[in-house]
C-alpha cells in the first residue's frame, strides 16, 4: 500500500522553507546599505524562494501567474551584471557585486529555477496548448540568450580565433543544452513517481471500493443519471439469478427509503426483497447518480406465513375446543333434563309395581306397565338418536340413495307413530324419492313426532313433485307455530325439551343431497318442508 504523507510534516518542512527562506530576505534587506546589489539580489531571491508554489490567477481565466518567476529573473539579470565584467576582464577594478557571491546567487537562481512546481496548485485549473509550453520553458527561454551573450563575450576576451569560438561555444551550448536536458528529464522522473503514486493509490482505493461493494451481504445496483447500471455485486446477481453481462433495462424500485417489494429474477419467478433507491449528488447537488439495494426478505415472509398461518389453526382449534365444550354442555343439558325424565318415571313407576303388586288391581298394573314401556321406549329413541348423533358428528354417516316410494315410507311411519285421525296423507302412489331407505323413514318419523308433540292433530302430510326434477315434502300441524325466539336455532344441535329430532333431519336430509325449512301455515300451524331429488317413476 501506498504510504499516505503526514500532513503535519509536510506543513512542517513548508514552514521551516518559508522561514529560512524570509530569514535570508531579511539579510538581503540589512545589506542593501554596504552592498546594494548583493543585498537586491539576495532579498528578490529569499522572496522568490518564499513565493515559490504562490500563483495568482488572472480574472480572465488565462495562465496563472507565478510570483516567483519575475523576482528570480530580477536576481538573476543583477548577478550577470555583476559577473559579466569580470569574465571580459578578470584583472579588472571591482565590480558591483564580489565573484564568489555572484557564483553562489548563480548556483542558487539555478536551483530554485528547478524546484518550482511543475504543475498548478488544485485549485487551478491545468493550462491548455502553448500557453503551458510558454510557462513550463519560459526560464530556459529567457537562460539561452544570456548565456549565448556570456559565451560571446568570453571568447572575445579571450582573443580566440572564428574556427575555435565556434567550436568553443558549440561545446558551451551542447553542455548547457545537456544540463537543460538532464535538469528536465530529473523534473520528469520526479512527476512520474509522483504520477505513479497518484495512480497506484487510485487504483487501490478503487479494488478496495471493489471489494467493499462485493463482500456487501445487501444486493447493489449502481447506475448513471440516465439509470443505465454501472456495477452491480456478487449478491445482486445471485438475488437475481444474472450471471451475464449487465442489464440494460433493470427493473427498478421505487423511489423512497425503503419498503417490501417484489424483484423479478432470471428464470421469471419474483423474490420479496426490502428495496431502497436513492439519488448520488455531486458537489452541486445535482444528481449524480443513483444506488438500489435489495435485502431479500423471503425467509422473512415465510416466517410471518407460517406463522399466520399457525395462528390461523389456533383459531381453527379454539373454535372447534369451543364447539366441542357446547356440544358437551348442551349433552349434559339434554342428559339431565330429557334423559333424565323416563329414567326418573321408569325407576318410580316400576318401584310402584314392586311394592303393591299384590294391592293394585289387574287394570292398574296393566296401566302402570304400559307407561314404563312407553318410558322405555322414549329411552331407547334418545340413546338411537345420541348415537346418529356421535356418527354425524365425526362424519361417518353416508347416504345409499335408491328410489324409495314416499307413500310406503309415509303410511307406515304413522301406523306406527300416530293414532287413527290423527294424520292425512296426500301423497301419489308413483311418488319416489331418491334417498337412503333408513334415512328417510328416521326424516318422516321425527318430523312427525315433532308436529304431534310440539303442534296439534290434524298433521297434514303431502307430497309434489316440483319443477326442475325435485320432489317436496312438507308435514304441517295444526297448533300455534313454532315461537320466533326459536326460530334462529331451530335446527340446532340441542333445543331445551324438542331433543335431537331437527337436528337430525337437517343433517340426514343433507347428506342425502337435499334441503329443509321452516315456514309459517296459514291460517296457523307450522310447517316444515323438505327437498330431496326426485326418482323416475315407478
Amino acid at each position: 500500500m501506498t504510504p499516505v504523507p503526514d500532513p503535519g510534516t509536510g506543513r512542517f518542512r513548508m514552514a521551516a522553507a518559508v522561514s529560512f527562506a524570509l530569514i535570508a530576505t531579511g539579510v538581503g534587506v540589512a545589506s542593501l546599505g554596504g552592498h546594494p546589489a548583493a543585498g537586491v539580489a539576495t532579498t528578490l531571491t529569499g522572496l522568490a524562494i518564499a513565493c515559490l508554489d504562490l500563483r495568482v490567477p488572472r480574472r480572465t481565466g488565462g495562465i496563472a501567474f507565478r510570483v516567483a518567476d519575475p523576482l528570480l529573473l530580477g536576481a538573476a539579470i543583477i548577478v550577470l551584471v555583476a559577473l559579466v565584467p569580470r569574465l571580459v576582464e578578470p584583472a579588472g577594478p571591482p565590480g558591483v557585486m564580489v565573484t564568489h557571491l555572484a557564483v553562489a546567487l548563480l548556483i542558487l537562481l539555478i536551483g530554485a529555477i528547478l524546484a518550482r512546481p511543475e504543475t498548478a496548485p488544485e485549485h487551478s485549473p491545468p493550462d491548455p496548448g502553448t500557453r503551458a509550453a510558454v510557462r513550463d520553458h519560459a526560464p530556459a527561454l529567457i537562460a539561452t540568450p544570456i548565456a549565448a551573450v556570456l559565451v560571446t563575450v568570453m571568447v572575445a576576451g579571450l582573443g580566440i580565433g572564428p574556427v575555435a569560438a565556434a567550436v568553443s561555444i558549440a561545446v558551451i551550448l551542447a553542455a548547457l543544452a545537456l544540463l537543460a536536458l538532464l535538469a528536465y528529464l530529473v523534473r520528469t522522473l520526479g512527476a512520474g513517481r509522483r504520477h505513479r503514486h497518484m495512480v497506484d493509490d487510485l487504483r487501490e482505493r478503487q479494488d478496495f471500493a471493489q471489494t467493499l461493494l462485493q463482500s456487501m451481504n445487501e444486493a447493489v445496483m449502481v447506475m448513471d443519471a440516465n439509470y443505465r447500471v454501472i456495477d452491480v455485486n456478487r449478491r445482486w446477481r445471485e438475488l437475481t439469478g444474472h450471471d451475464g453481462t449487465l442489464p440494460e433495462s433493470p427493473p427498478l424500485p421505487p423511489p423512497g427509503t425503503g419498503g417490501d417489494w417484489l424483484l423479478p429474477r432470471a428464470d421469471g419467478t419474483d423474490v420479496p426483497v426490502l428495496a431502497t433507491m436513492a439519488a448520488i449528488p455531486d458537489a452541486a447537488g445535482a444528481t449524480r447518480g443513483y444506488v438500489a439495494t435489495y435485502v431479500d426478505i423471503a425467509e422473512r415472509k415465510q416466517a410471518e406465513e407460517e406463522l399466520t398461518q399457525h395462528a390461523a389453526d389456533l383459531e381453527r382449534g379454539n373454535a372447534e375446543l369451543a364447539a366441542a365444550l357446547a356440544f358437551k354442555n348442551d349433552l349434559t343439558s339434554m342428559l339431565t333434563h330429557d334423559v333424565a325424565q323416563p329414567i326418573s318415571s321408569i325407576a318410580s313407576l316400576a318401584e310402584l309395581l314392586c311394592a303393591d303388586w299384590a294391592d293394585l288391581p289387574e287394570d292398574i298394573r296393566l296401566e302402570l306397565a304400559t307407561k314404563i314401556d312407553k318410558n322405555t321406549r322414549r329411552l331407547i329413541k334418545m340413546m338411537n338418536d345420541l348415537q346418529l348423533l356421535f356418527r354425524l358428528d365425526t362424519g361417518t354417516v353416508t347416504a345409499r340413495r335408491v328410489p324409495v316410494p314416499l307413500l310406503e315410507v309415509v303410511e307406515t311411519v304413522s301406523a306406527a307413530t300416530a293414532g287413527s285421525g290423527d294424520v292425512e296423507i296426500t301423497i301419489d302412489e308413483d311418488l319416489a324419492a331418491l334417498a337412503d331407505r333408513g334415512h328417510l323413514i328416521v326424516i318422516v318419523e321425527n318430523l312427525l313426532k315433532n308436529a304431534l308433540t310440539h303442534g296439534a292433530p290434524p298433521v297434514r302430510i303431502r307430497a309434489e313433485r316440483e319443477p326442475g326434477g325435485s320432489l317436496l315434502l312438507s308435514v304441517q300441524d295444526s297448533g300455534t307455530g313454532i315461537p320466533e325466539d326459536v326460530l334462529p336455532n331451530l335446527f340446532g344441535r340441542f333445543i331445551r325439551g324438542a331433543g335431537l329430532g331437527l337436528f337430525i333431519v337437517r343433517h340426514l336430509v343433507e347428506a342425502n343431497g337435499g334441503s329443509v325449512r321452516y315456514e309459517h301455515a296459514e291460517p296457523r300451524g307450522a310447517r316444515l318442508m323438505v327437498t330431496l331429488e326426485a326418482a323416475p317413476a315407478l
